[in-house]
């Protein structure tokens, strides 16, 4: 898309006689490039992001605030740990398990600053008072982690009754991810930069067998679809991304029995569940200054399950 810019300027030229005045006009065509994706980027080309010469310095979260959803055990634990680890502040969210000693732990391990918070992140007004309240205590949010999440564990949907099953998957693991979206992109927009990080999973984009889940695959397919659209959005301020696990050794998955977990192997090229720290350099990555260019991405790490 271009737009005509036009310049004119003007001279008053006084003549002796008839004070006739005449006045030249200049007019100046140049074209300015302004993006098809969201005009409120400005004149393109954008502004480069400065990356430190070593690349190494690139992955620090020094002086950077993170917050993480889900983040008392699991992923988001190993996530929070991690970005203390490479010198953020911590926001650690709980709900059913408190995590105080948790953000104590940060604090006098890594020398970091680190609170826990309680959250019903399928509450917006609390999602919206525990934003507010962290951005209160640590002055700024800079890694927003949209992590937390339940699994599916009633089997086939059409033996299902009512909907309040489907209903709890899709507010915790879709509208939570929302709420705190809605919730932080004002302060990112507010700073002019921020990362936010969705949890997606590898079931956005597969069929899992032999267990049956629409609801948890519909719900996080909602999520990597989510974290595209807003990544449009939200371009002139900030980088949206999401990770999709693949089956990970955490709460999450001790529905399964035995037999399902084999079946899970034999489907799976690197034939084990992932720990959640291996998760963590994905993680660390699209939070930190090493993925200025990358945004609207979903980073598989699911030992290869989805290229089979």
């Amino acid at each position: 898309m271009f737009k005509t810019i036009f310049s004119i300027t003007s001279k008053l030229r006084i003549l002796p006689i008839n004070r006739h005045f005449t006045t030249t006009i200049t007019i100046r065509m140049s074209k300015e490039t302004i993006s098809y994706t969201n005009a409120k980027l400005g004149s393109l080309p954008t502004k480069a992001a400065t990356i430190p010469d070593n690349i190494l310095d690139a992955f620090s979260l020094k002086g950077k605030v993170a917050s993480v959803t889900g983040s008392s055990g699991g992923i988001g634990w190993a996530v929070a740990e991690g970005y203390a680890q490479a010198g953020a502040d911590v926001a650690i969210w709980y709900n059913s398990h408190p995590a105080d000693d948790k953000a104590e732990y940060l604090t006098k391990t890594y020398g970091v600053k680190s609170k826990a918070y309680k959250c019903n992140v399928t509450d917006f007004q609390d999602v919206e008072k525990v934003v507010k309240q962290i951005e209160l205590d640590f002055g700024t949010i800079d890694i927003f982690v949209a992590n937390a999440g339940v699994a599916w564990t009633e089997g086939p949907e059409i033996d299902v009754k009512g909907v309040d099953k489907w209903n709890k998957v899709v507010d915790v693991d879709l509208n939570s991810v929302y709420y705190c979206a809605h919730v932080v992109g004002p302060i990112f927009r507010k700073k002019g930069k921020g990362s936010f990080i969705f949890t997606a999973s590898m079931s956005a984009s597969i069929v899992n067998v032999p267990q049956l889940q629409a609801a948890y695959n519909a719900a996080k397919a909602g999520v990597k679809h989510l974290s595209k659209s807003l990544s449009v959005e939200w371009a002139p301020f900030a980088r949206v991304n999401s990770v999709s696990p693949g089956y990970i050794a955490t709460h999450l998955s001790e529905f399964a029995d035995p037999d399902v977990k084999s079946k899970w192997l034999q489907l799976t090229p690197l034939g084990r569940e992932a720990k959640p720290r291996e998760l963590v350099g994905a993680y660390l990555y699209l939070a930190s200054d090493a993925a200025s260019y990358t945004t609207g991405a979903d980073l598989a790490v699911d030992g290869g399950y989805t290229v089979v």
